[in-house]
């Protein structure tokens, strides 16, 4: 081997090291390519490196990484099996060289990367990288030989295939890093997917931080018999909790009943409570079962507990403290076995001091206490439900009311909801009543959202003020419609360019950030 020989093999031992090492260094396919295609332009002088990777989905050549080729090329760089010399080159699994570009029909320069393709020098290597068997792309390099095609091309040949196997190794090795990634990806949204479903409750719209807690507590006692107190003001959904702690527990099989203390008189409360047998008292013609044994295996719902009277709180007292009771006019012990919660919206703590609630019964039903959260206190949810209602009452009434308008959003979220829930409930489906186009807009809402103290403190609206805020909704409605087009919007709102640019700088609205 001759001296020229030695160096020559030293020098391309020395490229393919430092390719390597580029190759091993990066879990970034592109980035660590286009380093290794720099390399090979640097100390193998071979110009245009190029590697084209089989995208599995189109099955069409596409350019992974391209020295030299500008990113336009790159796009246009897109070849079918068997098309041009890549193609070829992919298809029969063989290298391919072409000594004169310029004389090559089969060369079809689709990146237009090459400035003198009349070059008779310039030559274009193509080999192939295999994975194993499978044919997943090719490498191609141009070179301009000084003294003439020969020789040098099939020693260059030899390089690249050696230079191909080495890529397609890292192809494997950064492909099956990916695809593990994709794999625990994957499963970790599938966990935080189950973890959320876990922790949500049927019927209950919210993904607040107050929320949250509320889901924790009720997946902790879910499946416990103990009893559960619901605290909160009217319209948090205490009832929804109260469904959901039966319908989530291993007593969802047995009857949820509920009671609406408020709604009923001492006498007929206690005769509801624990039933009563025929002649019990005057109109008792029958036996009738009460609300205790109809629950019997299930879970007792007994809302507004904070209303009922000392009679009942202290045969309630027995009830939660013996799981026995007697019917109204008899002598009977009753075992009950039933899950028993309480709602109230109520002061307990201050009926205690009062005396107008029996401290044992309270330290008894306040085993396991949950707080709801007033709608003020979890405003990040207030739009959720308000587009969970409206989706629903679009439907209820045959309409296609699709959003709501930045104007309602704004009243939505500055309003103190004293009704909490229940009340935007009761908001939204008027809007939709009235509602005749495809978006709530500020005047859909009721008037009590326009003109009441908002979170701020504020005072009413000022007729300046609320023909502004008209406008404001007006253009952002037709910026939304158009696209972000400020021409368009002129004309669907029958004005001038001028007047539509006056007062989006006005009100500083950003045309951009309606574009799709």
């Amino acid at each position: 081997m001759t001296v020229n020989n030695i160096d020559a093999h030293l020098e391309d031992l020395t490229c393919l090291y430092e390719i390597t090492k580029e190759l091993a260094s990066s879990f970034v396919l592109s980035e660590c390519l286009e380093k290794s295609m720099s390399l090979l332009s640097e100390m193998k002088v071979m110009e245009n490196g190029t590697v084209t990777i089989v995208n599995p989905i189109t099955g069409k050549l596409e350019i992974e990484v391209a020295h030299g080729i500008t990113a336009e090329g790159r796009k246009r760089g897109k070849y079918k099996i068997g098309e041009g010399i890549t193609g070829r080159v992919v298809a029969s699994g063989e290298p391919i060289i072409v000594p004169h570009i310029a004389e090559e029909p089969l060369f079809l320069n689709r990146t237009r990367s090459r400035g003198d393709i009349n070059d008779q020098n310039r030559s274009f290597l193509c080999v192939p990288i295999k994975d194993g068997k499978s044919i997943i792309g090719a490498l191609s390099v141009d070179r301009v030989y000084q003294d003439g095609f020969g020789h040098q091309a099939n020693k260059d040949l030899q390089f690249l295939t050696v230079l191909s196997s080495i890529i397609a190794q890292t192809v494997r090795r950064i492909q099956i890093v990916n695809r593990e990634k994709d794999n625990l990806k994957t499963e970790n949204l599938k966990l935080k997917r189950e973890l959320s479903e876990k922790n949500r409750i049927n019927d209950i719209i919210g993904n607040s931080s107050r929320m949250q807690d509320v889901y924790e507590m009720v997946h902790r006692v879910v499946d416990s018999n103990a009893t559960v107190l619901l605290r909160g003001e009217s319209g948090t959904g205490k009832t929804l909790v109260a469904k959901a702690l039966h319908y989530n527990s291993k007593r969802k099989e047995n009857p949820f009943v509920v009671v609406n203390c408020s709604a009923l008189p001492e006498t007929l409360l206690e005769s509801e409570l624990f039933g009563h047998e025929k002649g019990a008292f005057t109109g008792a013609n029958e036996r009738k079962i009460g609300r205790f044994e109809v629950a019997e295996g299930g879970t007792l719902f007994l809302d507004e507990i904070g209303e009922i009277s000392h009679s009942v709180q202290v045969k309630l007292l027995n009830v939660v403290q013996e799981r026995s009771f007697q019917r109204l006019g008899s002598a009977q012990q009753i075992s009950c076995d039933v899950r028993l919660v309480a709602a109230t919206n109520r002061d307990l703590e201050k009926s205690v001091s009062s005396g107008s609630f029996r401290e044992d019964l309270y330290y008894r039903l306040n085993v396991f206490p949950i707080y709801m959260p007033p709608l003020r206190e979890r405003r990040t949810d207030i739009l959720l439900i308000a587009e969970f209602f409206l989706d629903k009452f679009s439907k209820e009434n045959g309409k296609t009311i699709t959003r709501i308008s930045t104007s309602a959003i704004d009243l939505l979220i500055q309003y103190h909801w004293p009704g909490n829930v229940r009340e935007l409930q009761n908001c939204i489906e008027r809007a939709v009543l009235i509602c005749d186009g495809d978006s709530i807009k500020g005047t859909h809402l009721p008037p009590t959202l326009q003109v009441s103290e908002t979170v701020s403190g504020g005072k009413p609206l000022s007729l300046t003020t609320a023909v502004e805020n008209f406008e404001k909704e007006l253009i952002i409605d037709g910026l939304k419609k158009n696209n972000g087009n400020q021409t368009k919007t002129a004309n669907f709102l029958d004005t001038s360019l001028r007047i539509i640019n006056y007062k989006i700088h006005q009100y500083g609205i950003n045309p951009k950030q309606y574009k799709i």
